[in-house]
């Protein structure tokens, strides 16, 4: 069963990140070079191409078990990620525009289903037993490596991914608290998904197909 949901995350995943890359490029703005780049900037993007790559992983080598125990942390970190990634479209940045036609089903699949797959890949499929209170604060290594990049790179061309990092409308200040928020949602699932593997270490690797 965990190899069908991840063969169907997998083609899911790349799907939609390939839909979207097509839609950015048909109607893009900016040189072609440009927009590859600001595809790359999307926290969205890079967060489900890991998705898409831990499911691929899973269906390639599924009969490592012992690749799925080293790869707890990992794993437990990107369903962190794929949340925030949910959360944050769809209370914050859902109601900011209408997207139509193709874009609202690529829009869907990348904020709601694939979250929601991976989440529950994880909570049903993947080991939980080595999962400690300190692996939160490293999961934090990857979105503020993300943050400062984004916003170094604003300052060159003035290009900013999201409404709530972008220092040319909001200055820096506003910028430093939005992103102190999101940092504490970070921490907070990340806290609450090793709390739940206290409760329920998950399968063992050998259950895993």
């Amino acid at each position: 069963m965990s190899r069908l949901i991840a063969i169907i995350g997998a083609i899911t995943g790349w799907s939609a990140v390939g839909i979207q890359f097509y839609l950015m490029m048909i109607n893009r703005t900016a040189s072609i070079p440009e927009t590859i780049i600001r595809f790359f900037s999307f926290f969205t993007i890079l967060t489900n191409i890991l998705v898409a790559a831990s499911f691929t992983a899973h269906v390639i080598f599924r009969k490592d078990r012992a690749k799925f125990s080293r790869r707890q942390g990992t794993l437990a970190a990107i369903a962190v990620y794929i949340t925030i990634v949910g959360l944050i479209y769809n209370l914050v940045l859902r109601s900011l525009w209408e997207p139509q036609g193709l874009q609202r089903v690529v829009d869907e699949l990348l904020h709601s289903v694939i979250p929601v797959l991976f989440v529950f890949y994880w909570l049903v499929f993947v080991p939980k037993d080595r999962l400690v209170w300190k692996d939160s604060f490293s999961w934090l290594a990857y979105p503020l490596v993300y943050l400062l990049c984004i916003l170094c790179r604003g300052a060159i061309t003035g290009f900013y991914p999201y409404p709530f990092v972008n220092v040319s409308e909001i200055g820096y200040g506003k910028v430093l608290v939005n992103s102190m928020f999101i940092a504490g949602a970070f921490l907070l699932f990340s806290f609450l998904f090793i709390a739940l593997s206290k409760f329920n270490t998950g399968k063992s690797p050998e259950a895993i197909e």
